[in-house]
């Protein structure tokens, strides 16, 4: 049964409630998975869902900040909701598909200005939740996965607009591409946005302080698509819809996309 997925940070479901109905429409992926809803679960707006045929969603949201849902046409059953290192925060639900092919749904912190654990608390968070992440794959392997989210980490030195610039900026530091490589590993987990677009760059997020953003394109690679390597292989189609960075209001990611034929 092949499937197409789609991950999005939304920056407030309720306040792009519009933006989600229309990527709905226009692209009609089977599931959409996002992040920052900024939304208690009761508050998120599934009527408009509903009515496009996505009648399943999971989700574990707060009031203002952070929350992550996965709106599917295709039967759901959630399996988990992890708070890694006892943030309180709703950085993550995971659901099971009826073919048995588990989705997980991340938005990693992203960890402050300053990449320095001892000047910034919320850079010492992010890392100990990546190290917490990897040490949940080690105790529990992963199969027949999908992982999606925003991850906060542009990883490769094509993920950003200038590898050398970035060196010592949150989101491209060594030492956040080496915690999200050793996450990567334990899960045995396969980048299926790069198997399938191997070569050159490719941003998924641009700064809202860059009005000309399309023209400086001065990008990175925040958003993730990756699969266990025993499904790894069925991932293809994959592309970013750099067109809804574009949009009236729009949030500062752009939507990623991968089928799958499982």
């Amino acid at each position: 049964m092949p499937f197409t997925i789609a991950t999005w940070n939304i920056n407030s479901v309720r306040l792009r409630e519009a933006l989600v109905l229309k990527l709905l429409a226009e692209e009609s992926p089977d599931i959409l998975c996002l992040q920052e809803c900024k939304s208690p679960v009761e508050l998120i707006p599934t009527d408009g869902f509903k009515a496009l045929g996505y009648g399943h969603m999971i989700a574990s949201g707060q009031k203002g900040y952070n929350g992550v849902a996965i709106i599917s046409r295709l039967p759901i059953t959630e399996v988990a909701q992890h708070d890694f290192v006892n943030l309180g925060h709703a950085r993550h639900v995971s659901g099971r598909l009826e073919n048995g092919v588990t989705i997980e749904n991340f938005y990693v912190p992203a960890g402050g200005d300053e990449p320095d654990r001892d000047k910034n608390i919320k850079f010492g968070q992010k890392l100990d939740y990546l190290t917490e992440m990897r040490d949940y794959f080690h105790a529990n392997r992963p199969q027949k996965s999908i992982l999606v989210g925003d991850l906060n980490i542009a990883p490769r030195e094509d993920d950003v607009w200038s590898h050398k610039q970035l060196l010592k900026i949150v989101s491209h530091t060594p030492i956040e591409v080496d915690h999200l490589a050793a996450a990567q590993e334990a899960g045995d987990w396969v980048d299926v946005t790069r198997a399938d677009i191997p070569d050159g760059p490719l941003y998924s997020w641009w700064s809202y302080r860059s009005a000309e953003w399309d023209t400086a394109d001065k990008g990175r690679r925040l958003d993730h698509v990756w699969a266990t390597s025993d499904i790894a292989s069925a991932g293809h189609s994959s592309r970013v819809l750099r067109d809804v960075r574009g949009w009236e209001k729009p949030s500062d990611h752009a939507p990623v996309f991968a089928t799958f034929d499982l």
